[in-house]
């Protein structure tokens, strides 16, 4: 079965779902519609910027409709397959594999010049198959450390110095039933992807060199799942269970004073009034690794389907939100990296702290891989790593499952 083929039977459901059918009458080619995953506070700067290049250009009609992150993946594909869907599509580059494998999206070299592309930041500009298929306005989308100034004056630069700040602390503020009245660290230790900077601190990564065959059975993996466990069970410095709300919940309420978590937490931990750092991830001492989160760069992607007459209005659409006064405002409002190189003497980042350091962060991570197979490796990581952290499985038998399934996950996609 193809990677087209996989999308089919759900074709006329998600279509409907997408508004698809039910398009208005009209000029069609003043009318460009985008979809997108942002959160709220992403989305209201998105619709803002919409509404001035509206105003600047009457006539013009830009629609922007949200849709959730597994919806608008699955929905953009089976819609443009049918030659319909929204004009642009914005997200993380991971994504972007799937809409390559199945011709929902066109190549970008061939339409923006080489000087307008050389504007970006090379890490804005996503390669995929020698093709250009995704230009950012944001990139990062990552984890880093995170910490209350009311309980952390300096960030911890290693892991000795993290758990020894972290029991420090939950020692001064003391205990009640057993559990610390502020947990040292927390985080979302039930998803692989909060997992990766423990697993890359290990000298471990989720593919061998050719970036397509999973390498999950390693030593890497074994040490990262026992450390990760230690943090918990021997260390005691995490709650004894932390999805992403929980772990949200204590940093907000003040009883944990660190958190990993990503750039798009940042500004909202902000606005509750905590006083935040942000720091890379400390140094693993027994490797003498920096842990690696994965980045990626949020952006847009032209559907593949957009006629020759329409392209030049979508495309200075495009243009004006990739323009230096937009990035900036979500720069401004958000805490998140932008992607023209212009930018990065602005006083606005230079003089930021929490940039920075997110920079510093992002320089540190590795690129998501943006190939359909990683899809496999996060579904096959998942029950081995969780198995773990539940006390249902050895870090050596994980590692040993997660290998098997993900290469039988793989094989299962391709067929």
């Amino acid at each position: 079965m193809s990677c087209r083929s996989l999308f089919f039977p759900h074709v006329l459901a998600l279509l409907v779902l997408a508004g698809g059918c039910n398009r208005p009458s009209g000029d069609e080619d003043n009318r460009i519609v985008i979809w997108h995953q942002m959160r709220p506070d992403e989305g209201h700067i998105l619709q803002r910027q919409v509404k001035r290049y509206t105003d600047l250009n009457p006539g013009r009609e830009v629609v922007v409709i949200y849709k959730e992150t597994e919806v608008l993946r699955s929905a953009f594909v089976n819609a443009a397959i049918t030659r319909r869907g929204p004009d642009l599509v914005h997200g993380p580059s991971d994504a972007v594999g799937i809409y390559v494998a199945t011709k929902a999206v066109q190549p970008l070299e061939t339409i923006f010049p080489p000087e307008y592309l050389a504007q970006f930041d090379s890490s804005g500009i996503l390669w995929y198959r020698g093709h250009i298929y995704q230009i950012a306005d944001k990139i990062g989308n990552h984890l880093a450390l995170v910490y209350n100034k009311k309980y952390v004056q300096r960030a911890p630069q290693n892991d000795e110095e993290l758990i020894e700040t972290s029991k420090r602390i939950q020692r001064q503020y003391g205990y009640k039933g057993g559990r610390p009245n502020v947990y040292g660290l927390t985080w979302n230790y039930t998803e692989p992807f909060f997992f990766i900077p423990f697993f890359t601190g290990f000298g471990g990564w989720v593919f061998a060199d050719d970036g397509v065959t999973p390498s999950l059975e390693s030593d890497a993996m074994v040490q990262a799942l026992k450390y990760t466990r230690s943090l918990r069970d021997e260390h005691k410095i995490v709650p004894n269970e932390a999805d992403y709300e929980i772990a949200d919940a204590l940093f907000k309420d003040g009883k944990a004073a660190m958190i990993i978590n990503g750039d798009w937490s940042w500004a909202g931990y902000a606005q509750l009034g905590i006083d935040i750092g942000v720091a890379p991830i400390p140094k693993i001492v027994k490797t003498g690794f920096w842990p690696a989160p994965m980045t990626s760069p949020k952006g847009f992607s032209l559907n593949s389907n957009v006629s020759q007459e329409k392209l030049p209005k979508v495309l200075d659409l495009l243009k004006f939100l990739l323009s230096e006064e937009n990035e900036l405002e979500t720069t401004r409002a958000l805490n998140t990296a932008p992607t023209l190189k212009s930018l990065y003497n602005n006083p606005l980042l230079v003089e930021n702290e929490i940039l920075q350091n997110s920079l510093t962060q992002i320089r540190l991570g590795r690129s998501m891989p943006v190939v359909p197979e990683m899809r496999a490796v996060w579904d096959a990581m998942r029950p081995g790593y969780q198995a773990v952290m539940g006390g249902a499985s050895t870090p050596e038998d994980a590692a040993k499952s997660m290998q098997q399934l993900a290469i039988r996950r793989i094989r299962e996609m391709n067929e």
